[in-house]
């Protein structure tokens, strides 16, 4: 089953030709949701060969600008292309009037449904849930309300061996309960145990995306043994007083915090225009966590 984290911008607030502000996408077995919506993110989907209209949730972390200023154009564009599926839209609660406001003044009427969820920063929860995943809110520490996302798997059901299915005869009928941990009987009357015809579920994978935060260690219980930790990382650590005025936070901060939440692997972003390369902010962050590697534009991470 996919999962996996595409990075459609890296940079903090100020574009440059090499790093998009943030948005991410996660495509969770064919299902994408996007993850903030900065300026020229649907030119970087583009550019990632991601279809806008397969993209039917967004969330956005908060009401910066570098965070959500691509949503109305995303939103237009969806609707010239015909979009007729709703589109759904988790944020703080003032940014559907802000979206509202834009849409009356261009006196567009959206051809397909657009829904908004207003999520509270400050309390975790469950914001979307499937089958086979939940999405939850992260409380950060910024300047104004700021959320990260926990995309986390449910545990999934046995797996019939496909073998075992060929040889035993078992029919089709018979599968959602054999999954469910039946045992089967079969044509010779013998009864086989569930533990001898299937395996044991995938171990679930979880994401989580920390976005704009000062070091905030009230964060750790919510992302604790997360196999794959997006933080965002602005400065370098001999700037750390300017981080901690502009409640962002360091390379070597983020990996505190990996540390601290036994994460399985950090990834660092939201980097200041200062600095061309990443290569020292990631320099950094291994001193205290030795598996860390750069958001860089493009870059796709496999769970």
């Amino acid at each position: 089953m996919t999962f996996s984290i595409t990075i459609l911008g890296s940079n903090s607030a100020i574009p440059t030709l090499k790093r998009n502000p943030s948005s991410q996408v996660v495509n969770h077995n064919e299902h994408f949701f996007l993850v903030d919506c900065a300026e020229g993110t649907q030119l970087q989907l583009r550019r990632n060969h991601i279809k806008l209209q397969r993209i039917n949730h967004i969330f956005i972390s908060h009401l910066h600008g570098d965070h959500f200023f691509g949503l109305i154009g995303l939103i237009s564009s969806m609707h010239l292309l015909g979009r007729a599926k709703e589109l759904h839209v988790y944020a703080p609660q003032q940014l559907e009037e802000i979206i509202y406001i834009q849409l009356r003044a261009s006196e567009t009427e959206l051809v397909y449904p657009l829904l908004f969820h207003p999520v509270n920063p400050e309390t975790p929860e469950i914001i979307y849930e499937n089958n086979s995943l939940n999405i939850s809110t992260i409380p950060l520490n910024h300047r104004i309300p700021t959320c990260g996302f926990l995309f986390a798997e449910k545990t999934g059901k046995r797996r019939i061996r496909k073998q075992v299915m060929i040889d035993k005869r078992i029919p089709v009928t018979r599968i959602a309960e054999i999954k469910e941990g039946a045992d089967f009987i079969d044509e010779g009357g013998m009864t086989l145990k569930n533990t001898d015809i299937t395996d044991d579920p995938y171990t679930p994978r979880s994401y989580a995306y920390c976005s704009d935060t000062a070091y905030y260690e009230a964060m750790i219980p919510f992302i604790k043994n997360v196999d794959l930790l997006y933080h965002e990382a602005t400065f370098l650590n001999d700037k750390a007083s300017v981080a901690a005025e502009k409640f962002h936070s360091t390379a070597l901060e983020a990996a505190l915090i990996a540390k601290q939440a036994n994460a399985g692997k950090l990834i660092i972003g939201h980097f200041s225009n200062r600095y061309e390369s990443v290569s020292e902010l990631v320099a950094e962050a291994k001193t205290e966590f030795p598996n860390v590697e750069a958001a860089l534009d493009g870059k796709v991470f496999m769970l």
